[in-house]
């Protein structure tokens, strides 16, 4: 039971289709007590229920857009738990208008919103956090190749994506002397509920199975189980990384001869 004893706060459950939720089932699987957070009423009951199939768990409203409403929730986590070992965010928006077309469109608000929600939103439960890693912890947050690479129609989310793995290296810095790391996942393409709004998703996922060198779309376990190594002691040695869980779809230069990407 690699987290027995650990208390976790998993942020970014939509759904049962959440990595969010593989992440925490994992965590769960090995002995986590844990809780989570709901952005709105309209997500409440969806995290509520599956918050009832975890023993123990409970689930808070926080808009991570809302300082307040974050600075609420760390108290229900003192309140609950007394201390804090490991923290996920698994969360990502930008307007579905900027997810279309060409990046060159894109607005100075849906700018700044996807930067505020996607990257910014990790400094913030980061800060609010760390005066309950009283012993030390480990921050994880997701990402995508979109970070790095153009993905047609990702845009103003790789962009966000950029400014979130950037924002880990800066935070592992800081962080390190009080003992907490900070680790991004970046996975391959999942049709979960937020990414049903990048136009051309689908079209992602099968171009994913076909060229990665595994032939086969990431499933959600596999982050989870990704997510469980970095938070348990097994990854006490890691913090600022990057790690890639998509079969390998990193790795490729080019598609063969004759083959295009998604457009």
């Amino acid at each position: 039971m690699l987290l027995s004893g650990k208390k976790g706060l998993i942020i970014g459950v939509a759904n049962k289709h959440s990595i969010a939720w593989a992440i925490a089932q994992s965590a769960a699987g090995q002995g986590a007590q844990l809780l989570f957070n709901y952005q709105n009423e309209r997500l409440r009951q969806n995290v509520e229920e599956l918050a009832a199939t975890v023993s123990g768990a409970r689930a808070y409203v926080c808009d991570v857009g809302n300082d307040g409403e974050i600075a609420a929730l760390m108290k229900q986590v003192e309140k609950e738990f007394g201390r804090l070992d490991f923290l996920v965010h698994s969360l990502a928006f930008a307007p579905r208008e900027e997810l279309t077309g060409q990046f060159v469109n894109t607005t100075r608000q849906g700018f700044a919103t996807a930067l505020d929600v996607s990257a910014y939103s990790l400094v913030a439960v980061a800060r609010a956090a760390m005066p309950l890693m009283t012993e030390g912890g480990s921050i994880v947050t997701l990402s995508y190749l979109g970070a790095e690479r153009v993905v047609p129609h990702y845009n103003v989310m790789g962009v966000a994506k950029a400014a979130l793995e950037c924002t880990v290296r800066y935070l592992a810095y800081d962080l390190g002397p009080k003992n907490i790391r900070v680790n991004a996942i970046s996975a391959g393409p999942i049709k979960t509920l937020a990414a049903r709004g990048v136009s051309g998703i689908t079209k992602m996922v099968d171009l994913h199975k076909e060229f990665a060198p595994l032939r086969r779309a990431t499933e959600q376990g596999e982050v989870g189980d990704t997510a469980l190594f970095l938070v348990s002691s097994l990854g006490r040695g890691i913090t600022g990384e990057i790690i890639y869980v998509d079969g390998g779809f990193n790795i490729l230069g080019m598609m063969a001869p004759g083959e295009s990407p998604v457009s």
